[in-house]
């Protein structure tokens, strides 16, 4: 064994879905000493040709080494899976999706039960992990003592961003950005949905609607400023009130194309409230405060 090999980090890594897959692969690939544990032990045959040790039971798994990585289905299989193991004096990091308040209660939960703990929101897709130029990253909230002895490890597979002492803090930045992506999805949806009996090529739509999104992304900053000053009519381009006189042309468009415009109605309903209020003048971020209070 190498000098090289010696000083990676040994863990374990409980749950080889496909993301847990991805990930043992990455870490194996860079020489750390790495246990398995999945409930269908099949799942770990791949992985004990690539060098993994295969232990019978979580509790085994966990026992082998400080650093345990979870990534499982939810928090309840988080439960039912460490029922039983020693988690004294382990270093639990939890990648396995889910609220922040679950985060939160997971952290004290491991607490009680003498481990140290880090939440993770994972801001990729398996083919992502260990391709570094993808883009992809995971969000880690709970003991900064415990990301920075880690970090270098965890930033094997894909890359780490540290959001705050709260362990909920993960949870939360990673729904937040999924949220935003649905959103993003709703109206390319709307998009496709008004050309799809006319004779447009939606491959031919496809960049044109990539570009103009991409061209609107950096508004985001814009409208943090804007929450942080209290100044909503902090340079807006397009006020509410013209904002507001435009939403019939989108609704009328869609009748005509035999569309339903029940993935932008909402939003529109949101907008006339807040100039309800004689805020015409702002930009569109008050419809922030309407969804928070």
């Amino acid at each position: 064994m190498t000098q090289n090999t010696v000083e990676k980090t040994p863990l374990t890594l409980l749950g080889l879905g496909v993301m847990g897959t991805a990930l043992a692969r990455t870490w194996l690939a860079a020489g750390h000493p790495l246990t398995v544990w999945n409930r269908t032990p099949a799942r770990a045959t791949a992985l004990a040709a690539e060098g993994a040790r295969v232990a019978d039971t979580a509790a085994e798994a966990v026992a082998a080494n400080t650093l345990v990585v979870v990534c499982l289905l939810d928090d309840t299989s988080v439960d039912g899976v460490l029922a039983g193991t020693d988690l004294a004096d382990r270093d639990l990091v939890n990648l396995t999706t889910s609220t922040p308040a679950q985060a939160r209660a997971r952290a004290e939960w491991a607490r009680e039960r003498g481990a140290r703990y880090l939440d993770g929101g994972i801001m990729a897709v398996p083919p992502m992990i260990g391709v570094p130029e993808a883009g992809g990253y995971v969000f880690y909230s709970g003991s900064p003592e415990l990301f920075e002895r880690h970090q270098q490890t965890l930033g094997i597979p894909v890359g780490t961003t540290y959001v705050g002492e709260n362990a909920g803090f993960a949870a939360l930045h990673d729904v937040a950005l999924l949220s935003a992506m649905y959103g993003m999805f709703a109206g390319s949806a709307h998009a496709f949905a008004l050309i799809r009996n006319e004779d447009i090529d939606p491959e031919a739509l496809a960049p044109l609607l990539a570009d103009w999104l991409v061209a609107m992304a950096p508004t985001v900053h814009q409208t943090a400023n804007q929450l942080r000053s209290g100044d909503y009519t902090k340079g807006v381009v397009s006020n509410l009130a013209m904002q507001v006189a435009g939403t019939p042309t989108f609704l009328s468009t869609a009748e005509q194309q035999g569309v339903s415009p029940e993935l932008l109605s909402p939003y529109f309903e949101l907008m006339r409230r807040r100039l309800a209020e004689g805020s015409g003048e702002e930009d569109l971020t008050g419809v922030i405060d309407l969804l928070v209070h």
